[in-house]
């Protein structure tokens, strides 16, 4: 399979290209290796733990570096979202130490206290099964069949609504509560239990899980295989694989007792290895220990899994003693992603650390001698021992430094996107390539804006190998060209903006009348995003029909009125809008997913209560229906 190469004068290291990639290429056609069709793309968004602040408007690059989950084929060293799955509204990623790599000047506070799962792979309607795509059909057909079967009297009407009192989660067509505990089918005009799993203590509740579906064409060991699957992290160190459909436990594993696991990370699941690693919580030193001069080396760790089937790859350990004062860590692509305080991001080869320093393997359900200690892998109380020590500095592909660890790769040739390291650039971002670290024509974007809130770039996850940088007021997809009699260079220019309904006049008059009855005339420039005017919270891709989906919100009177609208995924043509009948409080947490025919809002209130909105495609016969509510 054809490669594309990270520059590297230490150690060679090779990226496989997806089939969808390596066709593009071959047709001369210039292509994106983003979350959906495989490739590298690294994104250094921060790791957040439940409960934790994220940004309110999300990109569609969580997929990159970041610190965190990797998103259908990219890679990643950070997390969102988490930010994550496919459909979901996407954060805009920032650095680790404060976690697809992509930048953002401060976005508004958001709490999230339990991710959705999030699907592997690319879905049907992206690549085909068997890799023929003259025979399969492309997303810029499914566009055209949006506009033949969706007229004008088709609408998006709300059919029912539900609230409760712990998070709630999205994933293909499946609504889950209590911690993944219950399972609600979204396909139907009224909610419909799927499954609910027996209630558990609070040392055994679910705390982070994603969606393993199985690839097509693959022979499998057990039929159970061959159904999707949630593979979930609890709170006491379990890693469960739970049957989506009836919420069986299919099988289980005992990572181990001498650290916390908290988070699922994807690492890569593109052909022909399908790899899944869980973050450990990072070590904290305690006052007495630290008062007695006692030093916690070791950061975190990090263990990681081959799956279909189950297979251990190791326990990696993040030494500090080794890599020095390192802030956090994670894995992402087959890459060690290290970053530090001073902004430093640095790249290293899993593989060839694990062939280098692994101690031991070992093998799921076998007896194992460790420490002194004998014991089964995989079962407690044993666990599975850390077999993965570094103990010399290892072989070094990449460095950058970058404000708040923010860095991206993407595109075709290599390229990434970082803030200048300074405080007084937050907000500029430079797009260079990654072969030379050549600033590219027209590569320092920043947007002219004023506002509470940041704006947020990012490689377009389409597999296009656009860009796009998206404001208060405006959407802008870049796209990245050569240089006309100049194949070694290349230029960014704007490909199609999306502006913001607003009028244009940003100063407003205020009259006010002194003691002395003089009228006095004062002007003032309004915020860009000022809550009165029409502003965008929520850019995200969906790849089945290749649209980019927009939520538009502006304040009116004491309420919030929103819509989302479809664009064109390639001239930026608006197609549908749909008004959302609820209103939007611009402080609580949102989450927006379009899935075909569903569109689905989930919300965050003061005090724990999760809000559920689910609108359905229906013909407008010009009668209107009750609007189902059901607390669960």
């Amino acid at each position: 399979m054809e490669s594309q190469h990270l520059p590297n004068t230490k150690a060679p290291f090779t990226v496989p290209l997806s089939q969808r990639a390596a066709e593009e290429k071959a047709a001369g056609r210039t292509f994106s290796t983003g979350r959906c069709f495989g490739g590298l793309a690294l994104d250094t968004a921060p790791l957040l733990a439940p409960g934790q602040n994220l940004p309110g408007r999300r990109s569609g690059a969580e997929k990159l570096v970041s610190t965190g989950a990797l998103r259908e084929g990219s890679v990643s060293a950070g997390r969102t979202h988490g930010a994550e799955t496919r459909r979901r509204q996407r954060r805009a990623p920032r650095a680790l130490p404060s976690s697809p790599l992509a930048a953002q000047r401060g976005a508004p506070a958001r709490q999230r206290s339990l991710r959705g799962p999030r699907r592997g792979r690319a879905s049907p309607g992206s690549v085909p099964p068997d890799g023929n795509c003259s025979s399969w059909e492309k997303p810029g057909c499914l566009t055209r069949h949006w506009e033949l079967h969706f007229p004008e009297s088709t609408k998006f009407k709300n059919v029912w609504t539900t609230h409760s009192r712990s998070p709630i989660a999205y994933e293909r067509g499946r609504i889950y509560f209590d911690n993944y505990r219950r399972c609600v089918s979204s396909v139907a005009s009224e909610p419909r239990k799927l499954y609910e799993m027996p209630k558990c203590s609070k040392s055994e509740k679910i705390e982070d899980a994603l969606l393993w579906e199985c690839p097509v064409g693959d022979i499998l060991p057990n039929s159970s295989d061959y159904k999707s699957s949630l593979i979930a992290l609890t709170a006491h160190n379990w890693l469960l694989r739970i049957s989506a459909t009836t919420g069986k436990i299919l099988e289980k594993i005992y990572l181990a007792p001498y650290c916390k696991f908290r988070y699922l990370l994807y690492l890569s699941w593109d052909t022909p290895q399908e790899v899944i690693a869980v973050k450990s919580a990072q070590n904290r030193s305690s006052a007495v220990a630290r008062q007695a001069g006692i030093q916690q080396h070791v950061l975190l760790y990090l263990a990681v899994f081959r799956v279909l089937p189950f297979s251990l790859v190791g326990i990696l350990e993040i030494n500090k003693k080794i890599f020095g004062n390192v802030t956090d860590a994670t894995l992402s692509h087959g890459i060690l992603i290290v970053m530090y305080s001073s902004g430093l991001v640095r790249l290293y080869s899993f593989q060839t650390i694990a062939e280098q320093f692994m101690q031991q393997k070992l093998d799921l359900g076998c007896a194992c001698r460790w420490g002194g200690t004998t014991g089964t892998v995989g079962e407690a109380p044993f666990g599975i021992p850390c077999n993965i020590k570094i103990t010399d500095m290892p072989p070094l592909l990449f460095e950058v430094s970058s404000l708040e660890n923010a860095f991206q790769i993407g595109g075709h040739p290599w390229h990434y996107i970082i803030t200048p390291n300074k405080k007084k650039q937050k907000g500029v971002f430079h797009i260079c390539a990654l072969k030379d670290n050549s600033l590219a024509k027209n590569g320092i974007q920043e947007m002219d804006c004023c506002s509470l809130e940041s704006d947020w770039i990012y490689f377009h996850p389409d597999a296009s190998g656009r860009i796009i940088h998206v404001g208060p007021n405006q959407v802008k997809v870049l796209k990245l060209t050569e240089i006309e009699n100049n194949s070694s260079q290349h230029q960014i220019s704007e490909d199609f903006v999306i502006l913001a309904n607003r009028e244009n006049n940003k100063n407003e008059n205020v009259l006010t009348v002194t003691a002395s009855g003089r009228v006095v005339k004062k002007s003032f420039n309004l915020l860009d995003d000022d809550p009165e005017q029409e502003t965008f919270k929520i850019v995200d891709y969906e790849d089945e029909l290749d649209l980019l989906s927009v939520v538009a919100v502006t304040q009116i009177d004491a309420e919030g009125k929103a819509h989302l609208d479809f664009h064109c995924n390639e001239y930026g043509t608006l197609l549908k809008s749909i008004p959302l009948v609820e209103s939007w409080d611009v402080t609580y947490s949102h989450e927006v997913y379009f899935d075909r025919d569903l569109v689905l809002h989930i919300e965050q209130k003061p005090n724990r209560v999760f809000s559920c909105y689910v609108y359905q495609m229906v013909c407008d016969t010009g009668e209107e229906e009750e609007t189902i509510n059901r607390s669960c």
